[in-house]
């Protein structure tokens, strides 16, 4: 019988063997029903016959259980809580009387200390967590009706149950229901900080151990219970406010920014050595992490009382966090996005340029979309603030690193003059000039042993300045799709001269607005005639062909290289067949790409896409990016080209569709109506995600023996020149002539032929693979780490030109090659 066996079951040799016993025999009736209903279900279920005559028993059973429970006194009522939860069953029929617990724990009253002890423990017995999250939840809400004196008694148990709900997975929930234990500990004892409230092991967590063994107080407590109480990303108002006083009772400043400073700078946390980051993870691969999800709310309480008690002196450990916890880049952890969004948004919250400059620095470090849509709303809100808009925001707040206007910085180490300058638009060096004069790009071994910190400090300088000119470099180019104009006073300020930003403005073409309402464009680095009135960046979208012939003649001839690829960049207008077509394009469908790299490429380029793979949903790709500021978004479809195998290998490339904002939504766009500069710059970068990541740009393809996609690597591989292509071919006409090479080589199509001793080679100008004459037999060159950049001058930086040159280069002297696996292949048919 049912009862039998729950009272054989509640004797556990424990103080609470009587209480259990005492609760069944209280409510043998309820035991009684429980056991007949569960032989009615099992009726219901398994038993011969039409259901519905065991249904009608059934519920006449519910009715009888439903109606004694309604009827239970205080006493009885309590008995029959520890019955139901002692009956509770976790088997085929799924019984837990979740409801009706529930009911009674509210109603009844006169709750003792053993009685909710019993529940407690009876609570962590339930084998799912969400269940025992329930059951938990009854067995607090009936704590919470004992005074001070009998919560006293309880406090092995509460501390037992704190410390079961922080080994246990139970969702959402977990953080309220250690709030109220908290609360219940500390009407006991103020100075309570349970076992596992701050993390044993955790480095970052050092600084509130110490304190709490060194020096316990009420208000200590106090403070680390309030913290752990942030579960949103931006706290309340309410919670601010708490939060300082909390602070300042616990003398906790330096103990709370100490704190912050071991998460942005401290040693992580081992999955092998200290467990895994999260319960639900799989797997022995071994990775770093900062924090455990158990102490996530601790550690962002910890971040936000920092950053409200610190202000401006927290912005360089905030924005190192952020960018740590959340960036695409390797940086020794693995992603913790609720961490970088905390670190983000108390950023946002300090009014101060350097929180503006980080802010800005991580917008062009992080790629992830939540983190940079909350990047955004940051930026917008503080923009808000100052009255200006975002993209204004973002030009004002480019740091400056303290660089003087030639994007340089001197300073006196140990008797050696030490140099950090920008030296073109990717390049940042630092020099040192000893006392007798001799220069070194090295730091010498005096400077090194005597002033490391000093060193240090450059370095880090050095590493800040690179990044901020690579951001400079990126937002510049998105300008392009912008159609933007500035005032000529506010582009000077904050674009021409900035030491920073001005070494790439001098590096373009600008087109400048006089008092006659015409634009006249001006060479890179050169001043405009008197003193126009509006500056806007020249796109050759907007330039006659002679005019850009003529440009693209200038760059070359004085040897300019820009920034990116401006005079020389590759213009997409729509076509017949996209007019047709209506609301997508197929310009750039049903090429084979390498799906890792081009989901790589996706990141650094800033767009944002799904990750293809054998899940649902994983079937259908979609990658997008906003261009014009936001005015645009553009969404490149893809798919696995590939059946079988656990990784996405290949995918297949397919629809190009635009869509234009109209308020919080999109709307999709017929491609005649999209505006002309951002249709050139999205097909732009969609024909470098093909260009680059297409099997036809490999050239070890032909020796795999896989021949599914062999038709598509020959007619892409060889076929004719995408505008990019067009371009390189143009760029090549102009910078063949300056070679030593250049009376063994010609320009015919799509092909660059290269006059050899042994044989005549073509190069393709798209995808730079190489024929053969007379017989036109494949020659496989895989490329080496560099190409000929650095040896001859190019005008922009395209890895497939100088590709090309270093294949020209080589066999314009086939004669010298001494790699054998090169000259088998020339030898063979020559």
């Amino acid at each position: 019988m049912l009862y039998d066996s729950l009272v054989a079951e509640a004797r556990r040799n424990d103080p609470f063997d009587d209480v259990r016993a005492g609760a069944l025999a209280r409510a043998r009736w309820l035991v009684d029903l429980l056991e007949r209903q569960r032989a009615e279900f099992g009726s219901v279920v398994h038993g011969p016959g039409p259901h519905e005559q065991y249904e009608a028993r059934l519920a006449v059973t519910r009715a009888e259980i439903d109606a004694g429970l309604a009827a239970c006194g205080d006493e009885e009522g309590r008995a029959a809580v520890l019955s139901l939860m002692l009956a509770a069953s976790f088997g085929d029929t799924l019984w837990q009387y979740e409801s009706e617990i529930g009911s009674l724990v509210s109603r009844v009253r006169g709750w003792t200390p053993a009685e909710v002890a019993v529940m407690l423990l009876r609570s962590a017995e339930y084998d799912m967590g969400f269940w025992f999250a329930d059951a938990l939840g009854s067995a607090l809400t009936a704590a919470e009706e004992l005074d001070a004196e009998n919560l006293r008694t309880l406090v092995p148990w509460l501390r037992w149950a704190h410390t079961e709900l922080l080994d246990t997975e139970i969702g959402s929930g977990a953080a309220s229901l250690a709030r109220r234990l908290r609360a219940l500990l500390a009407i006991v004892d103020g100075a309570e900080i349970p076992d596992g409230l701050i993390p044993e092991q955790a480095p970052w967590a050092a600084p509130l151990r110490a304190r709490a063994v060194a020096a316990p107080s009420a208000e200590l407590a106090g403070l680390i219970r309030h913290l752990t109480d942030l579960t949103a990303p931006r706290p309340t108002q309410r919670w601010r406010r708490r939060c300082l006083a909390a602070v300042e009772a616990a003398s906790a400043r330096d103990l709370v920014a100490e704190t912050l400073r071991a998460l942005a700078k401290g040693e992580p946390l081992c999955s092998r050595e200290r467990g895994r980051q999260t319960a639900w993870e799989y797997g022995d691969h071994h990775y770093h992490y900062l924090v455990h999800q158990n102490d996530g709310d601790l550690a962002r309480g910890t971040v936000w009382a920092a950053a409200l008690t610190a202000g401006p002196a927290a912005v360089p450990c905030l924005d190192a966090l952020a960018l740590r916890t959340g960036a695409a880049r390797p940086t020794g952890v693995v992603e913790d996005l609720k961490l970088a969004g905390a670190a983000i948004n108390a950023l946002a919250e300090i009014d101060d340029p350097a929180a503006l400059e980080s802010l800005w620095r991580l917008r062009s470090r992080i790629r992830h979309r939540g983190l940079r849509k909350q990047l955004d709303t940051a930026l917008t809100a503080a923009a808000g603030r100052q009255g200006i808009t975002p993209e204004q925001l973002v030009e004002r707040s480019v740091p400056d690193h303290g660089l003087a206007a030639d994007g340089s910085l001197e300073r006196e180490v140990g008797g050696h003059r030490v140099r950090v300058e920008i030296e073109d638009a990717t390049t940042v060096r630092i020099g040192f000039t000893a006392p007798d004069g001799r220069t070194s790009r090295t730091a010498p071994a005096g400077l090194k042993d005597g002033f490391p910190e000093a060193l240090k400090e450059l370095k880090d300088l050095v590493r800040e300045v690179r990044g901020t000119l690579a951001g400079e470099r990126g937002r510049l180019e998105a300008l392009m799709s912008a159609a933007r104009e500035w005032p000529y006073d506010a582009w000077c300020r904050h674009y021409r001269d900035h030491p920073v930003t001005g070494v790439l403005v001098r590096g373009l073409i600008w087109e400048f607005q006089g008092a006659d309402g015409e634009w006249h464009a001006v060479a890179p680095a050169a001043r405009p005639d008197g003193r126009p009135e509006r500056v806007r960046l020249w796109h050759p979208i907007r330039a006659s062909v002679d005019e850009i012939g003529a440009w693209r003649e200038r760059i070359v001839g004085e040897r300019l290289r820009q920034p990116f690829k401006q005079a020389f960049r590759e213009l997409y207008l729509l076509t017949p067949a996209e007019e047709e077509t209506g609301v997508y394009s197929n310009r750039f469908a049903a090429h084979i790409v390498h799906y890792r790299q081009l989901y790589a490429l996706f990141k650094e380029r800033g767009w944002q896409s799904n990750f293809l793979g054998h899940y649902d949903g994983g079937r259908y790709g979609e990658a997008r990016a906003e261009f014009a500021d936001g005015r645009w978004r553009v969404c490149f479809h893809h798919e696995p080209a590939d059946d079988g195998g656990h990784d996405i290998e290949r995918a297949a490339t397919d629809q190009v569709r635009f869509e234009r904002r109209d308020g919080r939504r999109w709307r999709e766009t017929p491609l005649a109506d999209v505006e002309p500069l951002v249709f050139s710059e999205a097909m732009r970068d969609i024909d470098l995600f093909v260009g680059v990541t297409s099997i036809a740009a490999d050239p070890e393809w032909s020796d795999r023996g896989e021949s599914r996609h062999a038709a598509y690597w020959r007619r892409a591989g060889f076929g004719d020149l995408t505008a990019s292509a067009e371009v390189r071919r143009e760029a090549l006409e102009r910078i063949l002539p300056r070679l030593k090479i250049a009376d063994r080589c010609a320009i015919a199509g799509r092909w660059l032929s290269v006059r050899g001793d042994l044989r005549t080679y073509r190069i393709h100008l798209g995808s730079a693979n190489i024929l053969m004459e007379p017989d036109d037999s494949y020659l496989c060159i895989v490329p080496a780490r560099r190409g000929a950049e650095g040896k001859v001058f190019l005008p922009f930086e395209d890895d497939r030109l100088s590709l090309i040159l270093s294949k020209a280069q080589l066999l314009a002297a086939d004669t010298k090659i001494s790699d054998e696996t090169i000259l088998r292949q020339i030898r063979r048919g020559g």
